[in-house]
């Protein structure tokens, strides 16, 4: 769609924005492009001995497994799922990152299967009635799961078969119930008996995963994906992101999340070395263990690391010379000379010392954490993405990243803005659409949400608002969704304003909201304050104080249909989902 310009005759343009871009060379681009699940089992047969994963064991034991042997429990699986009557069939896999649940997502994939990755952080009740929604067959589980979901199946169920992956005696003992060795064992049977090889996937255009969007049971919707959507965005990613096999990364992100598990799908094709997170708690820990070149984030991970390096910094006494050493390397590389990793050796140290670069979607970054990190010897590629693109559609080029863009669309897509109205930054400002191999099938047994999601031209609406610059980067500027109207019509996009508050070291998480008040719409911040920066002892009454002064002092810096008109003080953080991004729905 051509974006218009409604400035009239007589009008001033508004003046388009200046925005800094870091700029370096580009890399060799070392990856095969794959088709499909039974493409990637191919080229991870290929890198052979090469570690695939480390990972603890359940007595916190390190272990390693090589891509050869990751290969064989893909092909063990899928024989032992072919066995059991499973392939073609709808699977769901649930638990934790771990060998075994990427082993199964693969195997049902390659036996032309539907892969149905589960939120862990559901009750076993929204587990079972999502899976009955869309008649699932069988049910792939972690022992976090043992006891919880068998007596929640009916007699009429369509699930016919629970596959725990680390069963106790009791989940053994339960009816319709198989261990995942066993089946695995079965298949490995099969397959030394010459019974069982991997096929080509048939149809690379038909449903191969189902995903719930997050919702309660009754308005969560299913987007359903083809192989062809999954591989387009594995190979855009490939291509787009500056990691190769040389690369160790440590995987933390929830691996049902479609972000973190397409990354995972590039990464085997890199032949990178994946290290899974045992819990959120070893995180620092884990990152010394593992010392990753390379993460995938979300805002609320680098948000944690920022806040980390200062609180580090003030408690050692070394919180001046970090500031100096910011000074020294802008000095140093105005001209020429990067000398970035040794400044801030100390501070990289927490982080295994290699950490290169980190991938950050799934919400809005604040620009500020991208030039510190750079600062300090760390590049942050900023992307965007949705479930319904499988999920990837924009991402930030390593070789020439535009502070607070999210990019160019990337190869297998296009973007548009669907609007007409010049927005503050200059630019057409509307709706961000999206064309291309990654947009889903459409949303299972759901004809009115298919006919709301898509243009009558056929581009998908991803319901959040940006514009695109001169050179096709796309930037983000909310959610039509939360979008506040004021009473003289002008929009508020509160996550413009939540960005602002993210710049006061007293908050630690805001949303904001509008209240109705009279004839007026009023903006309030819901704040959960940084209570580190706080005394122990003090007061609700004291907290409040701090923060709204700070408030106050950021107000007289914006226009005044966008100052917040009261501030509300949270004493827990907010509810957030598995992905770490808040429920701002439950704000009200």
């Amino acid at each position: 769609m051509s974006q218009k310009n409604n400035i009239g005759e007589n009008e001033t343009p508004v003046k388009q924005k200046e925005v800094k871009v870091i700029r370096r060379p580009m890399t060799e681009r070392k990856y095969e492009r794959v088709l499909d699940a039974y493409d990637l089992c191919r080229i991870i047969a290929k890198h052979g001995d090469r570690i695939a994963f480390s990972y603890y064991d359940k007595s916190k034991k390190l272990c390693d497994l090589s891509y050869e042997r990751f290969y064989n429990r893909i092909v063990r699986t899928a024989a032992g799922l072919t066995r059991k009557g499973l392939a073609g069939k709808k699977v769901a896999i649930i638990g934790e990152t771990s060998v075994a649940w990427l082993a199964s997502y693969l195997a049902i994939l390659v036996t032309g299967g539907v892969a149905i990755p589960m939120d862990k952080e559901l009750e076993p009740e929204a587990i079972i009635g999502l899976l009955e929604s869309v008649d699932a067959d069988a049910i792939i589980y972690s022992d976090h799961f043992n006891g919880k979901l068998a007596d929640k199946i009916g007699k009429k169920s369509s699930i016919k078969l629970l596959i725990p992956i680390d069963p106790d005696e009791a989940e053994l003992a339960l009816p319709r119930t198989v261990a995942y060795r066993a089946m695995r064992a079965e298949g490995k049977a099969d397959v030394d008996a010459g019974n069982f090889k991997l096929s080509p996937v048939a149809n690379r255009e038909v449903m191969a995963e189902m995903l719930f969007t997050s919702g309660t049971t009754g308005t969560s919707k299913c987007v359903m994906l083809s192989q062809k959507n999954i591989f387009s965005v594995v190979n855009s990613a490939l291509q787009s992101v500056d990691f190769g096999p040389d690369d160790v990364i440590v995987s933390v992100l929830p691996v049902h999340h479609t972000y973190e598990l397409a990354i995972l799908l590039c990464e085997m094709d890199y032949g990178v070395h994946i290290c899974i997170n045992d819990s959120l708690t070893r995180v620092l820990k884990n990152f010394q263990t593992f010392k990753p070149t390379g993460l995938i984030l979300v805002p609320l991970f680098v948000y944690t690391i920022y806040k980390k390096i200062w609180a580090e910094a003030k408690k050692t006494g070394r919180e001046k010379v970090l500031r100096l050493g910011l000074s020294a390397s802008h000095a140093l590389r105005a001209v020429g000379i990067d000398k970035r990793r040794a400044i801030f050796a100390d501070v990289l140290s927490a982080f295994g010392g290699r950490l290169e670069r980190i991938i950050c979607g799934g919400a809005a970054l604040n620009p500020k954490m991208i030039e510190f990190f750079d600062d300090i010897g760390i590049e942050i590629c900023e992307g965007f993405g949705i479930t319904e693109c499988a999920p990837l559609t924009f991402v930030t080029p390593y070789y020439a990243r535009k502070i607070g863009s999210v990019g160019p669309a990337v190869p297998c897509c296009q973007g548009r803005i669907d609007g007409d109205t010049v927005g503050a930054h200059g630019y057409i400002e509307g709706e961000i659409q999206i064309k291309g191999d990654n947009v889903m099938l459409g949303y299972y047994n759901n004809p009115e949400a298919n006919a709301a999601a898509f243009t009558e031209d056929g581009w998908f609406r991803t319901g959040d608002m940006g514009y695109m610059d001169n050179d096709g980067y796309f930037y983000v500027t909310g959610r039509l969704k939360s979008v506040i109207v004021l009473e003289n019509g002008k929009n508020i996009f509160p996550e413009e304003i939540e960005e602002y508050l993210g710049d006061i070291d007293l908050i630690a998480e805001s949303v904001v909201v509008g209240r109705q008040n009279g004839s007026a719409v009023n903006l309030v911040a819901v704040v959960f304050p940084n209570l580190t920066k706080f005394k122990d002892d003090a007061t609700t009454e004291e907290i409040y104080e701090a923060v709204s002064a700070e408030v106050n002092k950021l107000n007289k810096r914006l226009p005044s249909h966008k100052q917040i008109k009261k501030v509300e003080i949270r004493e827990i953080e907010f509810e957030k989902t598995s992905s770490r991004k808040i429920k701002r729905y439950l704000v009200k």
